[in-house]
């Protein structure tokens, strides 16, 4: 973190801030806490693994539908950073509310936990835009990846303290009830994002824009069809975006459906909350790797290594039956989930004229959102029909393999708008 500037870091800490959300909100204590919610709302424990992952379709899909039209309205001058204010006050709310939902009451608990996606997922739009305004493209991987790394370090401590309460209400310790601590935990989560999202406000700023104009809304939706109608000359954007939509889609489905999967299996949930901590120290060192290698062998060979990782834990999932399956699971998962991410980030914003950041920031998150929506359906169906989780995430393996298949018809080189605004580089001496 030493190397970074002022701007990258601040950009960085907000992976620090919001990764609380992932680990608790998304991975880890409310999932947990919907399985209690379900069954004392009298839902069956296969039927509510399926509803779990139907909520975070349709949540996705209200932010895949908004992304490119809000990413192009974007890129004009001083929107980008009030479109993120937007998100992320609705995702700090809505985190708070969930405390507020009564313990038996699943439905509205899921349609809470809707609106913390749309904040989050729309936040990260502008998020992983504005790493064009904070770097140069031969620090993007390092950028992106201390990103990633300082997310993992910084959810731990929530998650930490988190497992504490949880715990110590299990023992009667504390005189909280289970339910009572989970809420806690909640608002632990939505304070730390919200505290260490300011760096971000005060420090980061739009630097690429589109000067405005008359009718914003309008001439928007016009550079979304002319950047459709132009797509032969972002050939290598749209490919990658195809290949990103399959391989993410596996890799989201497995983080979004984890926990579920492992209370299937009957694993407690102190060994849950144990195992996902454990992963995420696992991840930081091998998120930083994962930056560091694409450097030296290419960005684009690091994401094939992710996908064969990811292909191989779908492979093992399938017939794990006991605990120590599930750590050895967890820890395959740690050392690829922050590497494939970070690296997809950064490779596609070498890829993108930097004016128009926000608008193919829409598309790469409408691509990742709507890959979001396959994926938990896909494995909450075939749970539900087969009774058996593993066979949902077995078919996950097709997914990687077509993301891959697809990553390789990408050129070896950093492709560019002829945009006033990029500089030219030498493409064929370009690592990708």
């Amino acid at each position: 973190m030493k190397s970074l500037n002022k701007e990258e870091k601040s950009w960085a800490f907000y992976d620090w801030g919001n990764s609380a959300y992932s680990m608790i909100i998304t991975s880890t204590i409310l999932p947990i806490y919907f399985k209690l919610a379900a069954q004392e709302g009298g839902v069956p424990l296969t039927d509510s693994t399926a509803y779990w992952g139907y909520a975070v379709s349709i949540s996705t899909l209200i932010v895949s539908i908004l992304a490119p039209i809000l990413g192009a309205i974007a890129d004009y001058k001083g929107y980008k950073k009030n479109f993120f204010k937007l998100f992320f006050t609705l995702g700090v709310i809505s985190t708070l509310c969930l405390a507020m939902v009564p313990s038996d009451k699943p439905l509205i608990l899921l349609i809470m936990y809707a609106f913390t996606v749309v904040g989050f997922s729309g936040a990260n739009i502008f998020y992983d835009s504005f790493l064009v305004d904070v770097t140069d493209e031969s620090r993007m991987d390092k950028v992106s990846a201390s990103g990633f790394a300082l997310g993992y370090v910084g959810s731990t401590i929530p998650f930490v303290i988190s497992i504490i309460i949880v715990l110590l209400s299990q023992k009667e310790v504390i005189p909280f009830s289970l339910s009572l601590s989970c809420k806690i935990t909640f608002l632990i989560t939505a304070l730390w994002w919200g505290i260490f999202t300011l760096p971000l406000l005060k420090n980061v700023n739009q630097k690429y824009y589109i000067e405005k104009e008359p009718k914003i809304v309008v001439n928007s939706f016009k550079r979304i069809i002319e950047t459709f109608k132009n797509i032969k000359s972002h050939k290598n954007i749209f490919i990658f975006l195809i290949a990103y939509f399959f391989y993410i889609d596996g890799v989201d489905t497995i983080i979004n459906m984890a926990t579920s999967y492992g209370t299937d299996l009957g694993i407690s949930m102190t060994s849950l909350l144990i195992i996902l901590l454990l992963t995420q120290f696992v991840a930081v060192p091998f998120t930083l790797i994962y930056g560091k290698l694409a450097k030296k062998v290419g960005t684009k060979k690091m994401l094939f290594v992710g996908i064969i990782t990811y292909t191989t834990i779908c492979i093992y999932a399938y017939f794990i039956k006991t605990a120590l399956d599930f750590w050895i699971l967890a820890m395959a998962v740690g050392s690829a989930q922050g590497g494939i991410q970070a690296i997809s980030r950064s490779y596609f914003a070498k890829l993108v004229p930097k004016s128009k950041s926000n608008e193919f920031f829409g598309f790469y998150n409408i691509f990742g959102k709507f890959a979001a929506i396959m994926g938990p359906a896909l494995v909450g169906i075939v749970t539900q029909v087969t009774g058996e989780t593993n066979k949902g995430l077995i078919s996950l393996v097709i997914l990687f393999l077509i993301g891959g298949v697809i990553l390789s018809q990408v050129e070896c080189n950093t492709e560019h708008s002829k945009d006033s605004d990029m500089v030219a580089i030498n493409n064929k001496l370009e690592k990708c």
